[in-house]
């Protein structure tokens, strides 16, 4: 992972704490659990990073739903 994919997978984190309500650690630990970092986040990172915020949080619920991620 290079220092923009870092920064990227930092700030969705935090992104999605605020719309979650959760902890960014909490965040950090269904992420990472569920594969979405190293799987979705970095792999389509050229792609994901031209969207808008709230798409990609979106994007990421959907993921979170298919691989057993959701709350």
């Amino acid at each position: 992972m290079n220092k923009e994919e870092f920064e990227f997978v930092i700030y969705l984190i935090h992104a999605c704490s605020q719309k979650w309500g959760q902890s960014p650690s909490a965040v950090y630990k269904r992420l990472q659990n569920t594969g979405c970092i190293d799987n979705y986040l970095i792999p389509h990172y050229d792609i994901l990073h031209t969207q808008g915020t709230a798409f990609i949080v979106d994007d990421i619920e959907e993921y979170l739903v298919v691989y057993g991620g959701a709350a």
